[in-house]
């Protein structure tokens, strides 16, 4: 608990609807905070509890603007089981259990980054995804608006540890991408049981078996989950600070400053 945090109610608050490649039209809100080239952070599956508004303060305070989709759940506090059954609902925009492609909503957040870099006028957008927002991370950075992705613990499809949560089209998009973007970050705990080394292997294999680095993966030691939320201990030397600390490094050099 980060009793310290920078509360939802010190955020601004806008409303976003798009109409997505699947037809369907999305709406949720958006909370930004911050001065700086943008970082979207999406939620995962415990929701914006106190350790996600701490991770923002972390990235604020980095010197980047904040930009969180409230995707489903309360605000301030974390609900696992209450949550599963909130996104299970969700079925025209999160496809949970699928593999050879991605979620409606993941096309809905491509189109946000998009929005989000002309209405600041920044070259692009950084982008964490966690958990069951993880993969997302991996497809977004396929597309022109992100310069940046970290996708820590990516889980999805939970049950299907061997495969992306991606369609072919999309992991040669990102490929392609991450080709000229340099690589990204993949964050996840040795024993983690929801992203495990069968989820690592995949990635690698999709993107890194020719021998090119498009991807970079850090691998914390233990048996944790959420690397920079709910196990991240904020003592220097720990992985999880150091984790972060490369988050915060890498987005800073990928992310040129707003003039």
């Amino acid at each position: 608990m980060h009793p310290s945090a920078t509360q939802i109610s010190d955020y601004s608050r806008t409303r976003f609807e798009a109409q997505t490649s699947y037809g369907d039209t999305i709406a949720h809100d958006i909370y930004r905070r911050g001065a700086g080239a943008p970082v979207v952070l999406l939620q995962e599956l415990p929701g914006i509890g106190q350790e996600t508004l701490f991770l923002a303060d972390e990235l604020v305070n980095a010197g980047f603007e904040v930009v969180m989709p409230h995707l489903f759940g309360p605000l301030g506090k974390t609900s696992v089981a209450g949550n599963l059954a909130r996104v299970m609902c969700l079925r025209k925009e999160f496809h949970l259990m699928s593999s050879d492609r991605s979620s409606p909503i993941a096309d809905w957040i491509r189109l946000l980054c998009r929005r989000i870099k002309d209405d600041v006028g920044a070259d692009g957008v950084g982008v964490i995804g966690m958990c069951l927002t993880g993969n997302f991370a991996i497809k977004l950075i396929g597309d022109e608006s992100v310069l940046a992705a970290v996708a820590s613990q990516p889980a999805m499809p939970f049950f299907k540890q061997g495969e992306l949560h991606m369609s072919s089209a999309d992991i040669r998009q990102s490929r392609q991408a991450l080709d000229s973007k340099g690589p990204m970050r993949v964050l996840r705990f040795e024993n983690d049981p929801l992203c495990t080394a069968k989820k690592s292997e995949c990635i690698h294999q999709a993107f890194n078996a020719d021998g090119a680095d498009r991807v970079q993966e850090i691998t914390l030691p233990g048996r944790g989950h959420s690397v920079l939320t709910l196990d991240f201990v904020d003592k220097a030397g720990h992985p999880t600070r150091e984790a972060l600390n490369g988050v915060i490094d890498y987005f800073t050099r990928q992310l040129k400053p707003l003039v």
